[in-house]
């Protein structure tokens, strides 16, 4: 949980195998509502030229671009993205509800039995479980059973039936799991966890961690709506920040609302736009449900991005999703009451608000 409120003492494309929240795209460093802007030119005159690689994980591209390292060599660039996109098969394996197997998998299906899970799991769902109680179930990692009635993957993606989605949210609860140690109990033998909101943060701060136990000393790691930048942009035997642009809704990455200096940080935006198909009554559903109703989230948000220090994307994540959720002016009063986190919003009126301490050019 977070740990300070201000003044006050107190997150090769082998397969669609995983359903985290977000659409994949095939830019290396353009992801859903975050647009890296490097400017490279000849900063790397003296270097070897930056080594970037993709995958197919938690159902979006992932890309690692390395720009510096203690001894930069492509041979170490690509040992440290080795390490890299395997620790990112690692946490699919061990955090996706659809892979046969996973921690979240055997929860899911235990029917109410206790499992043992690995210990990264048990405290993302402690920590998922906090978010539960700081936004009243609003963000709801026992959203799982009403997430599976919208196939967003689906060339013809049907509306669910009000009487299904009543019956999904009636399993909707995040207070029906216990976490004791290592062992994860769902009271509710109907009920599902689904991590897509908070899970592809927490991987990207491993993910750094893990570049830096490598000597990566200037990086992007990009995973959908979520970057995560370890150092800056390399200028000579200094470092400046990387120019990180927020998408404007509905352009396909083609243009974007404004940017944002981003140095040792993370930025992760969370939009409407990202996933969606238009229903026979010609309304948008998105994949961005409400806790309570079981449908898309209704608010005046388009589009909401989150930026705070490297290490705290899994929090950035769950804030994203819960600031979008809960429209422009509740989600901008939560930002400003937590030390450290800053906001922009993209309002469906096309206005943008942002937090007051937040660095944001507009275009």
């Amino acid at each position: 949980m977070l740990s300070k409120l201000k003044n006050q003492q107190s997150i090769l494309f082998p397969s669609k195998r995983s359903r985290f929240l977000r659409r994949a795209l095939l830019l290396p460093l353009v992801i859903t509502g975050i647009i890296a802007q490097t400017g490279c030119g000849n900063l790397f005159a003296k270097s070897p030229d930056p080594v970037t690689r993709q995958n197919y994980y938690f159902d979006t591209i992932c890309s690692i671009t390395i720009y510096d390292m203690k001894d930069f060599s492509q041979d170490n660039a690509n040992k440290a993205l080795d390490s890299a996109f395997d620790l990112c098969k690692t946490y699919e394996n061990m955090l996706s509800k659809t892979v046969d197997g996973s921690d979240i998998w055997n929860i899911n299906h235990a029917k109410g039995k206790p499992v043992e899970v690995n210990a990264e799991t048990a405290g993302l769902i402690s920590k998922g479980i906090d978010y539960g109680k700081m936004t009243d179930g609003k963000f709801d990692i026992m959203i799982g059973k009403a997430e599976d009635l919208y196939d967003f993957h689906s060339d013809n993606p049907k509306v669910p039936s009000a009487d299904a989605i009543k019956e999904a949210i009636s399993h909707v609860d995040y207070r029906n799991i216990k976490v004791d140690g290592n062992t994860v109990t769902i009271s509710d033998p109907e009920g599902e966890i689904d991590l897509g909101g908070i899970a592809k943060g927490y991987i990207a701060d491993r993910l750094a961690e893990n570049l830096e136990k490598s000597d990566v000393t200037s990086a992007i790691i990009s995973l959908g709506g979520n970057i995560e930048c370890v150092g800056g942009k390399p200028s000579g035997k200094t470092q400046t920040d990387f120019t990180i642009g927020i998408e404007t809704p509905y352009s396909n990455d083609t243009k974007i609302v404004g940017t944002s200096p981003l140095k040792d940080g993370t930025m992760v935006t969370s939009g409407v736009y990202e996933r969606y198909f238009v229903g026979p009554d010609g309304k948008e559903y998105h994949h961005i449900l409400d806790s309570s109703t079981g449908y898309p989230a209704n608010t005046d948000v388009l589009g909401v991005t989150i930026k705070a220090a490297k290490g705290k994307s899994v929090d950035c994540d769950a804030l994203a999703t819960t600031c979008l959720i809960y429209g422009v002016d509740k989600g901008k009063a939560l930002i400003e009451s937590l030390d450290g986190y800053e906001a922009v919003f993209i309002g469906r009126d096309g206005k943008i608000t942002t937090t007051s301490g937040m660095d944001f050019t507009a275009k």
